[in-house]
């Protein structure tokens, strides 16, 4: 189907929700103005309890915000039915743009241990000894291999550098598949929750032990 733009455009119907395909050379539909219902907004929750054996480190560290690509870098929630077509559930997004989320998140983990002398965000100036880098790879529900139920699945590689020349001095991968309880929306937040607080758990005690 042509339009003016030459792009392809279609929309899904995804059970009770109305998704939108994102493709190989599409792009997203804008929703008209003072059209459909208002979406509602879900966040996720950082980490409090890490293992009892952290060290105290007496450095500091600014958490970047992670890399993502586009179909991810979004406030919309993605879901997938198909490995390579990210579509996203109608009426509903997180408080902010996921990378964005998931360094406040990753922020507030760090202060939480009470181990750290200071960590913040790029934005704050602070002069920092090391820099967590990060690549969102993964931030979706997926309805793969037949199932009725999805799963949230977070994975994020990590790098820390050292400053002020960027040296990486380690990096590895995390990953986390949480199974719904439902397909209602606050089911799959919560497996999202699940997820990513497993994933950014490890990602805070590999830092501290690592760089230490």
């Amino acid at each position: 189907m042509k339009s003016r733009s030459n792009h392809q455009r279609r929309w899904i119907g995804l059970g009770g929700a109305v998704v939108v395909a994102a493709a190989v050379g599409a792009c997203s539909l804008v929703d008209l103005p003072g059209t459909g219902e208002a979406a509602n907004v879900f966040t996720l929750s950082p980490k409090s309890t890490f293992v009892p054996n952290l060290p105290q480190v007496g450095w500091q560290l600014v958490v970047e915000v992670p890399v993502a690509a586009g179909g991810l870098a979004t406030p919309r929630i993605a879901v997938k039915t198909k490995p390579l077509e990210i579509q996203y559930y109608a009426n509903a997004q997180w408080s902010e743009a996921a990378p964005q989320m998931v360094q406040t998140l990753l922020v507030e983990s760090f202060e939480n241990t009470g181990k750290i002398v200071a960590v913040g965000r790029q934005a704050i100036g602070l002069r920092s000894d090391y820099n967590l880098t990060s690549e969102l790879r993964e931030f979706q529900a997926e309805y793969l291999d037949g199932k009725a139920i999805p799963a949230a699945r977070v994975r994020i590689n990590v790098k820390i550098i050292k400053q002020p020349r960027r040296e990486i001095i380690a990096s590895t991968t995390f990953e986390q598949i949480v199974p719904a309880a439902s397909t209602s929306m606050s089911d799959v937040v919560a497996a999202f929750d699940d997820a990513l607080g497993k994933v950014i758990r490890r990602i805070v005690e590999w830092t501290l032990t690592t760089a230490a």
